[in-house]
């Protein structure tokens, strides 16, 4: 299988030989591939197990180590600086939204009340009545200090036209991670009202790596490889507050985007000698949804929902999707999460609940010792199977009793 490259009809090719998809008929003259997301898949056990104690979970994104291979999605009810600077101490890494509510107001706190208590019929017109405040640059520079002073690792995320004015703004030094984030990033995006930003530009400015997202293909991962992104996030629309899949009828379940995705890194690495980092971002609900993410090979995750129900988040209980304050075309909406236990329960326990949304890398590090994986490396080479009956075999009575989180 191959397509062009960036750069148009002249540019290198993207080939795929090991291409094998199985194409089904949905039509007189249409053929489509089957996708996969979590629940349509397993992991196959290992002949070897290992003491979970002997697993290694840390991980390194672009020169950058991180002790839990997670971060916290640029999103409202998930990141600010108190968020962030516990998120570090536990090993992650908290993106802070630059065009969200932390830098629009200079106090958030009643504006996040605000979203927190409007009614559920009139929660996305008053969400969309707060982001029409505009994003201001001292806020932007403040927010990056406070993250400094808190923060042991400081990473900020814009929009694809607004990362070059934010960049000019922080200045070189004053970040750890810049993510370029929207609902669909490629290196060949068109536009009459904006540059597109230049990745390399951007990190030499920072001093600091550029990732990009989001995408689900293995051509779009691969083209913003070679357009200089230092990591790319892979996700279009699984997130609990996202509508875009149902709003634009776009995205692919989260196993085969990260797969297809892992590929291009892996031919990029070949290719370059440089290997990009993905990061599967979003559509993870429990710890068995992470452990499959790294199996389909994800360097790390980014996650939202599971971190906006801590104690320490700051969206009260709700969270609400990047794009529910778009003016024209919401594709987000609010969601009640609850508090669900405090950031170290929900990500290294202990667990109080039975339904897998607590000590999620605790549950990671039990998969991987299950399936012989000592490190993330290994266990992205860990046998899955397509296997749609896995949340629902032998489950009747714990559905018909709503136990254990079944579905």
């Amino acid at each position: 299988m191959c397509r062009p490259g960036a750069g148009g009809r002249n540019a290198a090719p993207i080939c795929r030989e090991d291409d094998t998809s199985v194409e089904l008929e949905i039509g007189r003259g249409r053929k489509s591939r089957q996708a996969f997301g979590f629940d349509d898949v397993a992991l196959v056990p290992g002949a070897v197990t290992l003491d979970p104690e002997q697993v290694d979970i840390t991980c390194d994104l672009a020169g950058l180590h991180l002790e839990l291979p997670v971060l916290a999605s640029a999103m409202d009810a998930v990141v600010d600086v108190r968020s962030a600077g516990v998120l570090a101490e536990l090993g992650g890494i908290g993106v802070l939204h630059l065009q969200g509510v932390q830098c629009r107001y200079e106090d958030p706190a009643p504006v996040l009340d605000r979203i927190a208590s409007a009614p559920a019929e009139e929660a996305v017109a008053v969400i969309q009545e707060i982001y029409r405040e505009p994003v201001k640059d001292e806020l932007i520079r403040r927010r990056v200090a406070e993250l400094r002073e808190k923060a042991a690792k400081v990473a900020v995320s814009p929009t694809p036209a607004f990362a070059q004015h934010a960049a000019e703004v922080i200045g070189p030094g004053q970040v750890d991670l810049f993510v370029v984030q929207s609902t669909v990033t490629t290196a060949r995006h068109l536009s009459s009202r904006y540059e597109p930003p230049d990745f390399r530009k951007l990190a030499d400015m920072l001093q600091a790596p550029v990732f990009v997202g989001n995408c689900v293909s293995y051509e779009a991962a691969l083209e913003l490889m070679r357009a200089g992104a230092d990591g790319v996030l892979v996700g279009v629309g699984p997130g609990a507050a996202c509508t875009t899949r149902r709003v634009l009828g776009i995205g692919v379940p989260q196993v085969t985007a990260a797969v297809d995705c892992a590929a291009a890194r892996d031919d990029y690495e070949r290719e370059s000698g440089k290997r990009v980092p993905i990061v599967l971002d979003g559509g993870m609900r429990v710890g068995g949804d992470i452990a499959k993410a790294f199996a389909a090979g994800a360097d790390a995750v980014m996650i939202g929902s599971p971190l906006a129900a801590a104690a320490e988040a700051p969206g009260r209980g709700f969270h609400w999707g990047m794009a529910t304050s778009d003016q024209g075309l919401p594709r987000g909406t609010r969601i009640r999460v609850g508090i669900a236990g405090t950031m170290r329960e929900i990500l290294l326990g202990p667990a109080h609940r039975d339904d897998g949304t607590l000590n999620l890398f605790g549950a990671l590090r039990l998969s991987m010792s299950c399936c012989g994986a000592r490190t993330l490396r290994e266990m992205q080479q860990v046998e899955i199977i397509g296997a749609p009956a896995l949340p629902t075999e032998g489950k009747a009575q714990q559905r018909a009793q709503g136990l254990g989180g079944a579905r």
